[in-house]
């Protein structure tokens, strides 16, 4: 692939924030506190104000009242908002501020004794394979005992395209290959390691050479893994983290200790055989992970919805059986057998997941440390835990930059929401506690066919609901404080859109379940806490009144007497906090604004989400799962999503001349910050180019209407005399509710047998 060009105005420095967050000072969280007092002061200063105002010298009209009522209700659901995203902030520095890491002596000597197997899924449709490589390799380079990756494609079976079947065969070729690759280092070390365990019996400490011999296999893996850092391609950002974060930072920390064995045996110091046996361990665990794929629409008695959640629950489900894959009409189908010797397919059980999504990247010890917080006694309630993913910086492009802003700082409120116990699972990585998923387990039958959700897919936001289904089970979900996982942000306005817009759906649909949890821990007599319940209301409903609200207030003339100082005073410390995070997170106080007019360029997209959720709820139709575009071409933008933000910026002229001619001040300067910032975010993220090419493409597709062929119905009626299917279901398998027949041409079948056969031999 082609790395993107990079624009004016861009981050060079490619460098990651550290993994441990800073420690905040005390006046930091005082001003912090500041802050919230404000914010609730002034609000309620200007409500009474206003309503004292209104009844005591306006006169009466329905209207009058109607619009008072309505800014009140605006304003106050924003500094909700503003004021969740201050208590929320107050609640990760907390956590920063208590955080000590876990030495890594005690990692090394809990996992010596208790070595719990985890299963990595990572679900994928129509990825890039360098994207995918890059995730897979970073997952199986885990410091972790027993670790097996699996790659859950989506994509269809049978690719008709001769590009398409292409790239699906070295996706699947990634499993063999990554084996190959660390064949190797594994074999080295664990030769290294079995030889020690084999004259540490003579021994009483090591030392001298012994130490010495230790430190040249850690510097053999220095070695190992600085030359694969050397022929890795290097394209682009991701390439480049990657390099640095996964191979040079695991070399760099293991020729720290290979320096360190080789200064203590210069010196005549001694460690203990059971520390010399932790390190010759851990350096066999980081090259020991099983790598293997699994295409779930290979059978027809796996659920074939088109979305994450599913293509997870369909190996959860399978995991721990062994099955016989039988054939019938309709295609191969998964039978559950009692003896290995049966099976054509055994999927070993585990006990814990780690989701994690196709464009990810992990550190090293994101395993070892989230597996051991799990395991210790106080967390056994603990469901889900998760570093929420940052983004990698030096992007090329001033939308991806801004984008990753927005990453960063939801990283920190949702560090916050853990401290009052309203965290939500993210989505892009968690390691899991499968007895968890089993609890909240639903079972349906579909087509004849037993189909388990651990992972609800009523909404295309399914970690949200799956996090409410816990917390009614008893479960918690705890966000760990570190930056531990990193995933890409949309390089551009169409592949933006996509993923905005699905965020924005499915907030409403899962409130009801919320109110129903609330029900049901009360009559238990473990309450929700209302910080708890206020936190989970902003998180799954805000987008909705945020984007209605400030929708009113650009369109909607209200009366100048409305507007007030007061409203300006309660939102400085918002903004404040927010330039203040940014700055943390090393980016430009300045970035509030260039946020501000990018969320008004989405305002659209998020709205077309809550609509989405509306319709759904009278509909009952599940929304179709739209998934991100990670390819280094642009995505193009529809029509209604470039037209809007041209839409904003006239009117918001009109309203301000309109409040001009009024002499309302405070509204002149918001139709004033609308139109500057909104502008920005047009040129600066869209590009007039791009907007004019893509409207013109639009309108040109719209203009020319394919004519459809009748080549697929004939097709069909063919299919229908197939003697098999009526033999089987007893009538047409054109009928045949399944709709996954799959048919091979001699030549597809040829070609995927032999791929699978040369699969086998790697794996061999």
């Amino acid at each position: 692939m082609k790395s993107m060009k990079r624009e004016l105005g861009t981050e060079r420095n490619l460098a990651p924030l550290p993994s441990v967050h800073d420690k905040p000072s005390v006046v930091k969280l005082v001003f912090n506190r500041l802050f919230i007092l404000i914010t609730i002061s002034f609000w309620l200063l200007y409500v009474t104000s206003t309503i004292f105002n209104y009844w005591t010298f306006e006169v009466y009209t329905f209207q009058r009242t109607v619009e008072l009522a309505l800014y009140i209700v605006i304003v106050t659901m924003l500094n909700f908002s503003a004021l969740m995203y201050l208590i929320s902030r107050g609640g990760a520095l907390q956590r920063f501020k208590k955080h000590d890491r876990v030495p890594r002596e005690l990692l090394d000597a809990h996992f010596s004794d208790h070595q719990p197997t985890i299963t990595v899924l990572v679900p994928s449709y129509d990825e890039e394979v360098s994207v995918i490589r890059k995730t897979l390799l970073s997952a199986a380079l885990q410091e972790y005992p027993n670790i097996k990756v699996v790659l859950l494609l989506d994509d269809k079976p049978i690719q008709t395209d001769p590009e398409a079947r292409s790239k699906l065969y070295a996706t699947k070729a990634l499993s063999s290959e990554i084996m190959q690759f660390l064949k190797i280092p594994k074999e080295h070390t664990k030769r290294a390691m079995h030889a020690f365990e084999d004259r540490k019996h003579s021994m009483g400490e090591v030392s001298g050479e012994a130490l010495m011999d230790l430190s040249k296999e850690y510097k053999w893996a220095v070695d190992w893994l600085n030359q694969a850092a050397a022929n890795e391609v290097h394209e682009d950002h991701v390439d480049d983290f990657f390099i640095n974060q996964v191979y040079r930072e695991l070399a760099g920390e293991l020729l720290l200790i290979s320096e360190a064995l080789e200064k203590a045996a210069c010196q005549g110091s001694t460690i203990t055989c059971e520390r010399a046996s932790q390190l010759y361990r851990r350096l066999n665990w980081i090259f020991t992970a099983e790598v293997d794929f699994f295409q779930r629409k290979q059978y027809v008695s796996l659920s074939h919805e088109a979305n994450k959640a599913m293509n997870l629950n369909s190996y959860i489900d399978l995991m721990g059986g062994q099955y016989k894959i039988s054939r019938i009409p309709s295609g191969e189908v998964l039978i559950p057998t009692k003896t290995a010797q049966e099976a054509n397919l055994i999927i070993p059980d585990s006990e814990f997941l780690l989701t994690l999504d196709a464009d990810s990247i992990l550190l090293r010890e994101y395993c070892l440390r989230l597996v051991y917080l799990l395991q210790q006694p106080e967390n056994e309630k603990v469901a889900v835990t998760q570093t929420p993913y940052s983004s990698f910086r030096g992007t090329p492009t001033r939308i991806e930059r801004i984008a990753g802003a927005t990453t960063d700082i939801q990283h920190i409120l949702h560090q916050g929401t853990t401290h009052y116990g309203a965290t939500f699972w993210v989505g892009a990585n968690a390691v899991i506690r499968k007895a968890a998923l089993e609890d909240i387990a639903e079972i349906e039958w579909v087509n004849g066919f037993s189909i388990r959700r651990f992972i609800q897919d009523r909404t295309v936001i399914e970690d949200t609901e799956s996090s409410i289904d816990l917390e009614k089970h008893g479960w918690q979900l705890v966000n760990y404080p570190e930056r531990l996982s990193y995933s890409a942000t949309p390089p551009d306005f169409g592949s933006l859109i996509i993923q905005r817009r699905r965020w924005a759906n499915g907030g409403l649909l899962i409130l009801p379940k919320m109110f129903a949890t609330m029900r049901q821990r009360k009559k238990e007599g473990t309450p929700i806490k209302w910080i708890e319940f206020f936190l989970r209301l902003n998180y799954m409903a805000s987008i909705t009144w945020a984007s209605f609200g400030l929708i009113l207030l650009l369109a909607y003339p209200f009366d100048k007497k409305l507007s007030s100082i007061l409203l300006f005073i309660s939102a400085i410390p918002y903004f404040s906090a927010m330039a203040s995070d940014l700055k943390y997170s090393r980016y430009k106080r300045s970035d509030i604004f260039r946020i501000y007019g990018f969320n008004l360029i989405l305002l659209v997209v998020n709205l077309a989400g809550v609509l989405k959720s509306i319709q759904q709820s009278f509909s009952g139709h599940k929304i179709p799962f739209a998934r991100t575009p990670k390819v280094n071409d642009r995505t193009g933008s529809p029509t209604i999503y470039l037209l809007a933000p041209l839409v904003i910026i006239l009117f918001s002229i009109f309203t301000g001349y309109h409040a001009y001619l009024k002499e309302s001040w405070g509204n002149v300067m918001f139709a004033v910050l609308n139109t500057i910032t909104t502008l920005w975010a047009l040129v600066a993220y869209v590009g007039i180019g791009h907007l004019i090419v893509d409207i013109s493409h639009n309108f040109f597709n719209w203009l020319f209407v394919e004519v459809k062929t009748e080549k697929a119905a004939d097709a069909q009626t063919d299919e229908a005399a197939d003697w098999e299917s009526v033999l089987y279901y007893g009538r047409p398998s054109g009928e045949i509710p399944l709709g996954v027949r799959m048919q091979h041409t001699e030549e597809q079948l040829a070609q995927d047998q032999l791929y699978d056969a040369q699969v086998n031999t790697m794996k061999r």
